[in-house]
């Protein structure tokens, strides 16, 4: 509350507070990230609603974080939106309590520098299904296992597409403008991607 309306993300973990303020290149990786998430959605026809920094709370727990970005991916997500909203009042009377909604299925973290909190734990606590860390050069994603923790994987659950894939159309972007290698994004998609998903049985 102290900090008013500046413009930092905020991470706490049992009593350790953490202030980040967004750099350049920070906002540069979560945009392509971002752009290439709703791309692959669009093309593989997978629910998505994006819910950037949203301010998530285990309160419980002690823990919360604002997430860099963060998007549901299943259809779950807007039968509970139904719920909440049921008498379909306007957007202005609907709840701004994070509390009230779902957890995202799939969080974003650009991680520049060392953190100053435990954010997976945060995750786990949060009960977030895959988590992605791009720290400018590699991509981990993780998948929350039946012990809480998260384990890392090849692929993305949701989405079917590799941690190395990912990093060289993110790599891409820089070198030939987002608007064309978004276009060549959907092209690779339709002939390769989307006929792993339906080998896979997806």
């Amino acid at each position: 509350e102290e900090m008013g309306d500046q413009h930092v993300l905020l991470a706490y973990n049992r009593g350790v507070l953490e202030f980040m303020s967004p750099g350049p290149m920070h906002e540069d990786h979560k945009g392509r990230l971002n752009r290439l998430v709703y791309v692959l959605t669009e093309e593989l026809d997978v629910p998505c609603k994006g819910y950037g920094s949203t301010m998530w709370k285990a309160l419980e727990a002690h823990r919360g974080l604002e997430a860099d970005d963060c998007f549901y991916l299943t259809i779950d997500f807007y039968l509970t939106i139904e719920k909440i909203t049921a008498a379909r009042q306007p957007a202005r009377d609907r709840s701004n309590d994070s509390n009230d909604y779902p957890r995202p299925d799939l969080a974003i973290e650009i991680d520049l520098r060392p953190s100053a909190v435990d954010r997976p734990e945060i995750y786990a606590t949060l009960g977030v299904p895959e988590v992605w860390r791009y720290d400018g050069e590699t991509l981990r994603i993780s998948r929350l296992g039946l012990d809480g923790t998260y384990a890392d994987v090849a692929e993305s659950g949701f989405l079917a597409i590799k941690a190395e894939e990912v990093v060289h159309w993110l790599q891409d972007f820089d070198t030939e403008g987002t608007t064309a290698r978004a276009r060549l994004l959907r092209e690779w998609i339709r002939a390769e991607l989307i006929g792993r998903v339906r080998d896979d049985g997806s």
